[in-house]
């Protein structure tokens, strides 16, 4: 919205909600924004990249890059948990319509653009703009927020909404894993983590016709699990050690595990059904034991939570039966330039003096998505850490933000217009990066948004309700 349009609204005009990032967290943000009744908001999506509902998870085209949940789990809507595999069964391949499936990337690329298409229709596009630019900056004014662009424009809004998603680093010299990367089939590939983004990565050269050895190194050589059918326990909040340090929440959940296997189950029943409360057992955390579960329980957690697709297990153990692809157990260093490729400079394992070395042709950054958000901040996120607006959290793993998702300012003051959703919430929320979380965080914040509207509720249940965005 212009200035002139902003200035010359009249009461009980539409709110303007500016959201700042067109990937997952942005689309689902913007779609739920427009489902609320009465016309409540108008949106304005801003998205540098051309492609909207990608972002970094499902801007790859591979077809072999899979989703780690199942179909049944990523709905856009949680009221309505069918919505995506509806949406497969109307596509001429049929992909994936057994709720049980695991489709690629790409494909829920598609779903997400998906979503967006039928508001911009001629009749509904008057309640979403959609701006190919970067937001520099975003400041205060009067009791909105003035959004300045990267093409010289700016657009006034009544609220922003952080939908940044991941930061990204500069890896040099180790490869982007979000970009091409070449080599010779024979030579030999090194990736620095070995998490979900290294099993993508063996997964594209494998696929690729590489024939070289793979070595995959981090600290502990944890590889994640696979997925398999589960029956989630049925928990409740009393049945949780909320505000236990984590050595003791480690305990409860092995003896929950040992509970699961011994009624026919596994592991798995018990990590599903404590995943709902992850984020209270987050919140009730200390300081120093966020930070203590962040050094030594983190690795552990996460290849036990974020499981892969049977397929993808399948090609990662055949690789290591062959011996092309390498476990190495070492802390990465540093990384430099040497003829014919790179030397990677490496901490023996266990604390061991002295360093070791490993050439290879490419090295690829697998580390993951947690990083300092100062440090390898965007031109936006950079100006609000700097002006005070926002400020990063203790742990530095994301911006501090409140339970209603609101920016914390440097003087620890919640911010009235300015919002944070999805990746960016991490400090807040801890688990925020997966479909099913952010879903209902969106959920909730644009119900409280519509609230403080004065939107008035729908007669129908939300999942009932018919819509351009939930045909």
């Amino acid at each position: 919205m212009t200035a002139q349009e902003w200035r010359g609204r009249t009461r009980g005009t539409a709110r303007h909600v500016l959201i700042v990032g067109g990937g997952a967290s942005g689309v689902l943000m913007a779609v739920h924004l427009l489902a609320q009744s009465g016309e409540a908001f108008h949106v304005t999506l801003v998205e540098r990249r051309r492609r909207l509902g990608r972002g970094i998870a499902y801007s790859t085209m591979e077809p072999d890059h899979l989703l780690n949940s199942r179909v049944h789990n990523m709905s856009a809507f949680p009221d309505d948990p069918d919505h995506f595999r509806d949406w497969l069964a109307r596509r001429p391949v049929g992909e994936g319509t057994s709720g049980d499936s695991f489709v690629s990337r790409s494909t829920y690329g598609a779903y997400l653009s998906s979503l967006l298409s039928s508001w911009r229709r001629i009749g509904f596009g008057r309640r979403i703009t959609c701006v190919t630019a970067e937001c520099l900056r975003l400041e205060p004014i009067g009791r909105g927020v003035a959004a300045h662009f990267s093409d010289g424009s700016v657009r006034l809004a009544d609220v922003a909404i952080l939908a940044t998603g991941h930061s990204e680093r500069n890896t040099q010299p180790l490869a982007n894993p979000w970009t091409p990367v070449s080599s010779g089939f024979c030579e030999r590939v090194a990736l620095v983590g070995t998490g979900l983004t290294m099993v993508d990565q063996v997964v594209s050269l494998l696929k690729a016709g590489h024939q070289g050895e793979i070595v995959a190194l981090s600290r502990r050589g944890l590889l994640p699990h696979g997925h398999r059918p589960t029956r989630p326990l049925q928990l409740g909040i009393e049945d949780l050690p909320i505000g236990a340090p984590p050595s003791a929440i480690l305990r409860w959940l092995r003896r929950l595990a040992r509970e699961a296997e011994a009624q026919g189950g596994t592991w798995r029943d018990a990590v599903d059904g404590v995943r709902p409360f992850v984020r209270c057992l987050w919140r009730r955390m200390t300081q120093s034991d966020r930070s203590r579960f962040l050094r030594h329980g983190l690795a552990w957690w996460d290849i036990h939570r974020h499981r892969i697709p049977p397929a993808s297990e399948d090609l990662i153990a055949a690789a290591l039966a062959s011996g092309q692809l390498r476990l190495l157990r070492a802390g990465f260093e540093r990384a430099e330039r040497v003829p014919g490729g790179l030397r990677l400079h490496l901490r023996p394992r266990g604390g061991a003096s002295g360093s070791a070395t490993l050439d290879c042709a490419v090295a690829i950054d697998c580390r993951g998505i947690l990083s300092d958000p100062q440090a390898h901040a965007s031109p936006l996120v950079a100006d609000l850490l700097a002006k005070g607006v926002a400020r990063v959290d203790p742990l530095r793993i994301g911006l501090e933000v409140t339970l209603d998702c609101r920016v914390v300012d440097a003087r620890g003051r919640a911010s009235d217009r300015i919002f944070a959703i999805g990746p960016a919430s991490r400090a807040g929320f801890w688990e925020i990066t997966a479909i099913p979380d952010i879903r209902e965080q969106v959920a909730r914040l644009s119900a409280r948004l519509a609230e403080e509207a004065g939107a008035a509720p729908d007669a129908a249940p939300a999942g009932n309700r018919r819509h351009p965005g939930r045909v």
